[in-house]
């Protein structure tokens, strides 16, 4: 038998090696620790787009897993990290930076959106208020709702312990400011939430300690949907008042659960999905009993699981910007800009791949994780999955003009975040 065939007969020998093979690259990127944290702690240098205009909020504040995580577990001992190549690859430094995408994740473009810079890591600026004045990412990969979700990959910090994180930012920007200065930034700041994938990958689908043997599916949802509730409850009682609470994504389809559940021509797994609806339902349920239970709060949920399935049931109208300039052009579906003359219409070259990750090995690249550059595709533009679990830059880019003003589709309720934090012009009485 050749090497080949004898791994095909024997995976779990091609796991042990991938594992190994891991920890290899995790020894090789402790050489590149120290100027990984440089960058991490330089986050705004010039290669990286500068708020142009002044910002709507003085700061964003972002909790949550691997889907916002931009460098928290590049500081931790753990197999969930994204601090080598490919990852990164087309970010704005093309450098791995934490972040689990081949670019930017959602709440980088949201930041510009905010006019804002790119928010730094927790553990990865200098403690000082002045590098937290624009807002702090706590985001861990591996995190989840409940504490011990994702702990067989190592070290995290879970939803609770990145709560207690904000409440010491917010000491020190008290202690720092003044008790009237930090309160008004806390509450004129937003804070987005995106957690609980981990939950369900690491922990309910996995029937960790026999949890789906004490919890029906939609039991476990309302536990996890009332953890949260008082969570976000305590960041209200800290001051904060704008908060965008993200749903979960159509785990379903993730190419790790279509190798696992050996998907035939792609197909999501329905089951999996199924749950992720009924969570989804009952957090936006959950957001607007929270919304009329605190006064002065802006709330708002955003079901990334309705806004992905629209980008993959009609992935031809999403994908790299193709930007046409005539003299003269018709109408059609094409967005189009009239500027005198000129007539600027801006079409998609449409994301072909919805069902293989661009970075990965495996049945729909989904059996072991993204290692190497050589597992990566060239062009991951034209893909959904960046890897087993994570959307590519594309994709991030289409949800986070979602969230900010319901650019493609509404998928916010009952607001935008635009429409939180824009001031509504008021007609002037004067005027006639």
């Amino acid at each position: 038998y050749s090497v080949i065939s004898f791994l095909a007969m024997v995976p779990q020998t091609l796991f042990l090696l991938c594992i190994f093979f891991t920890i290899f690259l995790q020894l090789k990127s402790l050489h590149a620790q120290r100027q990984l944290q440089n960058f991490t702690r330089n986050t705004y240098d010039s290669t990286i787009p500068s708020p142009v205009n002044s910002s709507l909020v003085p700061a964003l504040f972002v909790l949550g897993d691997s889907s916002v995580d931009c460098g928290t577990n590049n500081y931790l001992g753990t197999f969930a990290h994204a601090d080598i190549l490919p990852y990164g690859r087309d970010f704005d430094t093309h450098k791995p930076t934490g972040r689990f995408c081949n670019g930017r994740i959602p709440v980088d473009y949201l930041a510009l959106h905010l006019g804002l810079p790119f928010v730094p890591a927790f553990l990865g600026q200098g403690g000082a208020v002045e590098d937290m004045i624009h807002g702090v990412n706590y985001a861990s990969a591996g995190a989840g709702i409940i504490f011990s979700s994702g702990s067989e990959l190592g070290q995290h910090i879970s939803f609770t312990q990145q709560i207690q994180q904000v409440s010491d930012t917010f000491q020190q920007f008290i202690m720092k400011l003044g008790e009237d200065v930090a309160t008004d930034i806390i509450s004129k700041s937003v804070f987005y939430v995106s957690v609980g994938s981990n939950d369900y990958i690491h922990y309910y689908l996995r029937n960790v300690s026999g949890v789906q043997t004490l919890y029906l599916p939609w039991d476990f949802n309302q536990l996890l949907v009332t953890t949260v509730k008082q969570e976000l409850k305590n960041l209200y009682n800290a001051n904060v008042r704008r908060l965008v609470v993200a749903g979960l994504a159509p785990i379903g389809c993730a190419p790790h659960y279509l190798w696992q559940y050996s998907s035939k021509n792609g197909e999501c797994v329905k089951e999996i999905n199924d749950i992720v609806m009924e969570f989804n339902f009952a957090m936006r349920y959950m957001v607007e009993e929270l919304a009329h239970e605190l006064p002065n709060a802006n709330i708002t949920f955003c079901d990334v699981f309705e806004a992905s399935m629209d980008i993959m049931r009609n992935r031809d109208l999403y994908g790299d910007e193709i930007v046409y300039i005539f003299l003269l052009a018709s109408t059609g579906r094409l967005r189009i800009l009239v500027n005198h003359q000129l007539v600027i219409c801006t079409s998609y070259a449409g994301l072909e791949v919805t069902t293989d990750a661009c970075c990965g090995f495996g049945p729909y690249n989904g059996w072991i994780m993204c290692l190497s550059p050589e597992l990566a595709c060239n062009n991951a533009s034209n893909h959904v999955w960046w890897d087993q679990f994570h959307p590519t830059a594309a994709v991030n880019s289409i949800l986070a003009d979602n969230v900010w003003s319901g650019l493609h589709m509404n998928m916010c309720y009952p607001m935008s975040l635009k429409a939180m934090v824009v001031p509504v012009k008021q007609p002037d009485q004067n005027s006639k």
